[in-house]
């Protein structure tokens, strides 16, 4: 039996699969296969190392260039410490928005596209699906699928990451490279703290140091570059370490990440801090201890988005009738596509600023702008 689904019963379907990007998304993976299957529609699974989690991409309508890619990511955050007031794995409707996890980042926009496969049949040049998984730990899910489309599918015109930009045009947003840095010291009893190697006061040296980085680039960033935050960031998430209050540290690590705006080389910026390990820290850990040691590995990495004119953008200008183009300090996979070769450009409905909040929403008005947006363009790609 075919299933014929609105927008919001689609979202709603979506929304009710815990993909949650610590847990495996087979299972969305699974219905939205079987649904395309269903139209006709054949779809290319690729699937991670471990087999837990896959991308999936298909081709709606004629193996032709000039079409459009539609993408979107279908894992989303955690709601473990939030303060919901609805289950956020089921689709509620209240005073003219639609709660759930994901709701806005990004099922939404999947949500609205899957629904109007239907509409997709006289297509004369095609529209690319492009879902990923772990989009919301780094982007790791999309680049293996983006490498298989560079080869099997024929050059679309244009990449439409359906993040929620309110429907406005997004035409860039920062790199980031995730990191993790582990701080070894010497355990002593704390009241011989000249004999011990804080691993804990060493890492709090290492953050403080970032924080001053962070910083300088802040002041020395010039402002007017259309980022909020203007300025590459550098913020530390996570840290733990140590034992007791009466034992010194052995071992500490912290999470952190830097955020580039376009034109900042994040390597640099990581090159400066393991100098400052190198050549200041460490050395000074050593003399009481010679096995002490500093190490920070690369735990996730997405480059930034240029902004640039591009088909793209153009074609969504065209649709939507507005010039106005922003910025987002966020990262998306947008860059990768953009550095595959594929123009591209950012525009979906709902707002960044209900992302990643408890009860997170979508309103219903920007339900109906992103399918009205959607429509138009399937319109533009049958003619």
């Amino acid at each position: 039996m075919v299933l014929i689904m609105n927008s919001k019963q689609m979202i709603e379907q979506l929304v009710g699969f815990n993909t949650v990007s610590r847990d495996s998304n087979l299972s969305l993976i699974d219905f939205v296969q079987n649904y395309l299957d269903d139209y006709g529609v054949a779809s290319t699974r690729v699937v991670s190392d471990d087999g837990e989690k896959s991308n999936l991409y298909a081709t709606i309508g004629p193996l032709e260039e000039g079409g459009v890619v539609l993408s979107g990511h279908t894992d989303v955050v955690p709601v473990d410490g939030q303060d919901w007031h609805t289950d956020p794995f089921l689709l509620t409707e209240d005073n003219g928005r639609l709660y759930g996890r994901g709701t806005c980042d990004m099922k939404g926009f999947i949500g609205i596209a899957l629904s109007l496969v239907p509409q997709m049949r006289s297509l004369q040049r095609p529209i690319h699906l492009a879902l990923s998984y772990d989009e919301e730990v780094g982007c790791r899910g999309a680049p293996a699928m983006i490498e298989q489309m560079v080869t099997n599918i024929p050059s679309p015109q244009a990449v439409i990451v359906g993040e929620p930009t309110s429907m406005s045009a997004v035409t860039g947003h920062k790199g980031i490279v995730g990191l993790k840095t582990t701080v070894r010291g010497y355990e002593t009893h704390s009241s011989q703290t000249n004999r011990g190697v804080s691993a804990v006061m060493n890492a709090a040296r290492l953050v403080g140091y970032l924080s001053a980085m962070a910083e300088r680039l802040e002041r020395d960033t010039p402002s007017d570059n259309g980022f909020n935050p203007h300025h590459t960031s550098i913020h530390v998430g996570v840290i733990n370490g140590g034992t007791a209050m009466n034992i010194v540290s052995r071992h500490c690590e912290f999470v952190w990440d830097v955020r580039n705006i376009p034109g900042d080389d994040p390597d640099a910026l990581i090159g400066e801090f393991e100098k400052y390990c190198k050549e200041e820290v460490l050395p000074e850990m050593r003399q009481r201890w010679s096995e002490c040691f500093i190490q920070t590995d690369v735990i996730a990495r997405a480059p930034e988005f240029s902004p640039k004119e591009s088909a793209a953008l153009e074609l969504v200008q065209a649709i939507t009738g507005a010039q106005d183009t922003s910025r987002g300090a966020y990262v998306a996979e947008a860059g990768q596509f953009q550095a595959a070769g594929f123009p591209t450009v950012m525009c979906g409905p709902g707002s960044i600023d209900q992302a990643h909040q408890p009860d997170e929403f979508i309103s219903l008005e920007q339900v109906v702008q992103g399918e009205s947006f959607l429509r138009r363009l399937i319109q533009d790609l049958s003619t």
